[in-house]
């Protein structure tokens, strides 16, 4: 089997097609990418908050690639397995001014430093999170002339943020471009859906991942098979936010879990904001019954009796 190794220095941080390939990959090829954290190394373990505001927005959020795959072409599907991650010993979680879903209730930067180890990440003294590794930025070089930003995700995938893309996942992306230029980075140790301060407990890892093509089948958009291994188990809290409008449910929701973590566990509200983040699951859980929808925040007890 054909194998390929990229180190973390073969980075870009904007989607082009015009982006020169750093490997060539034959279909079935099986290998290591090496992921810069989502700062792009501008934090460290002992970054302060203060830090946060001295960040070039720029070298964030780097992507390592683009991997050039053979007989990959438009129309075609890219079919990717994520077969093992592993992370780096620490991560952080922020809280960036004028970023993430209650970023007009939280405008100052909050920053905690999580030791990881044994499966686990210390987010908070005496409060470990379950390590469940994800990629949240993987996908294809767009057809349209670039270049184009890697924070919003699109059809060709991207930064989806989807924390089901662990590993004993496959992640199925349209072609767009000859050669796929496949690439990835944001790699997180634990993430909850919906990432809600807009950030998981970022870090560097190393992924091993093995890469194929399917003619002509490439989906409308990027379709993800799971394994057991991402799903959440046990008891759970779960808030709601109800309304005509589903952004603001969300936001609803996401604030009244807040308000049931600082209540019950005596945590500030920027370190429940930063729990909901990397540990809480933000569902939609009805949109049938007009005029108003239902989100749901869904965190496990377990946690609140630990924290």
């Amino acid at each position: 089997m054909s194998e390929f190794s990229v180190h973390s220095d073969r980075i870009h941080h904007t989607w082009d097609r015009a982006t020169t390939p750093v490997a060539t990959l034959v279909p079935g090829a099986e290998g290591v990418l090496e992921l810069q954290d989502a700062s792009g190394g501008q934090l460290r373990p002992g970054s302060s908050a203060a830090e946060l505001t001295k960040l070039d927005f720029g070298r964030l959020n780097p992507v390592t690639g683009p991997l050039y795959v053979e007989g990959a072409e438009p129309g075609d599907a890219l079919v990717v397995d994520i077969l093992d991650i592993r992370v780096e010993e620490w991560g952080w979680t922020a809280c960036l001014p004028g970023f993430g879903l209650l970023a007009d209730d939280y405008p100052d930067p909050y920053l905690r430093i999580s030791r990881i180890a044994g499966g686990y990440a210390e987010l908070l003294p005496g409060l470990s999170i379950p390590v469940v590794p994800m990629v949240g930025t993987i996908g294809v070089a767009p057809p349209e002339p670039g270049p184009h930003s890697v924070i919003p995700p699109r059809r060709w995938g991207g930064n989806m943020d989807i924390r089901h893309i662990g590993p004993g996942a496959r992640l199925i992306l349209p072609v767009g471009v000859q050669g796929a230029l496949l690439s990835a980075g944001d790699a997180h140790a634990a993430m909850g859906d919906g990432e809600v301060c807009g950030t998981g407990i970022e870090t560097a890892a190393t992924v091993r991942l093995r890469v194929d093509v399917r003619k002509g089948a490439a989906p409308r958009t990027p379709v993800i098979e799971t394994d057991a291994m991402t799903a959440r188990a046990g008891a759970a809290l779960a808030t709601t936010g109800i309304g005509p409008d589903l952004m603001a449910a969300a936001k609803d929701a996401v604030r009244a879990l807040i308000e049931e973590i600082t209540a019950r566990t005596g945590l500030t509200p920027e370190d429940a904001y930063l729990l909901a983040s990397v540990a809480a699951d933000l569902k939609i859980s009805e949109v049938v019954d007009a005029p108003n929808w239902v989100v749901s925040a869904h965190l496990e007890r377990a946690l609140l009796d630990a924290a």
